[in-house]
């Protein structure tokens, strides 16, 4: 499998006044093609800076971080917008539906970016809704769907440009936990479909349906190869 994702050293500090706050301490972490990886830890661990790092939201202090060949740190603040839109689908606890625009037209945002005609960004939205289940949703308002297909229409949104990593920040957050566990079934179709997966998250529960998990604590990632199935609670 190719590599998408390649982090060497990577370290982050932020600083109050003169006094360094080290939160990333020399990361390492490689991404092939088709990966399914969790990066479990608690509050304050540094999993949302490695989230933000992952996803070009931010850059390190210092590390090599390298995203489907291109060198980040290289890149400016256009080159890198670009990067997100194009590498990385993004999906987040809160999902950031905008409440004026139905689910097509949510999805569909991602595109006008592109280029795309509108018919063929129409058509695009419409197809990633039919694969997470949404097809006959697609004229609903937010408002007049549940947590749980409002995460659906985010996940589809993240992934109509055809990025190279879906990117999860606690997908499951904000859902309860039946339908949680829906929405990590989804993802597990997704892999198996070829996409590469990374969710971000606190819930061993959630971590243990990744093929790898990636245990972050006081800004240090350490990871071993899982059986899967070891870390469901049944």
């Amino acid at each position: 499998m190719s590599e998408i994702l390649s982090m060497q050293g990577i370290c982050k500090s932020y600083y109050l006044a003169d006094e360094e706050l080290k939160v990333l301490r020399d990361v390492d972490l490689t991404v092939h093609q088709g990966d399914f990886l969790s990066v479990l830890g608690p509050s304050g661990s540094g999993k949302s800076t490695l989230m933000n790092i992952i996803g070009c939201l931010d850059i390190p202090t210092s590390g090599r971080y390298v995203l489907t060949g291109h060198d980040i740190s290289e890149l400016d603040e256009t080159e890198l917008a670009r990067i997100r839109n194009r590498e990385i689908g993004f999906v987040f606890q809160s999902f950031y539906l905008l409440p004026r625009l139905n689910a097509l037209q949510n999805v569909e945002l991602p595109l006008v970016y592109t280029g795309l005609p509108p018919s063929e960004r129409r058509k695009k939205a419409a197809e990633m809704l039919e694969r997470v289940g949404l097809a006959e949703k697609m004229h609903n308002l937010p408002n007049q769907l549940s947590g749980g297909q409002q995460q659906r229409v985010a996940i589809a949104r993240a992934l109509v440009t055809g990025p190279s990593i879906l990117l999860a920040d606690e997908p499951t957050g904000a859902l309860d936990q039946g339908t949680g566990l829906q929405i990590i079934s989804l993802f597990e179709e997704l892999n198996r479909d070829g996409k590469t997966i990374i969710i971000i998250t606190h819930d061993s529960n959630i971590a243990g349906h990744a093929r790898r998990i990636a245990h972050i604590l006081d800004g240090r990632l350490t990871e071993k190869e899982t059986d899967a199935d070891a870390y469901r609670m049944h």
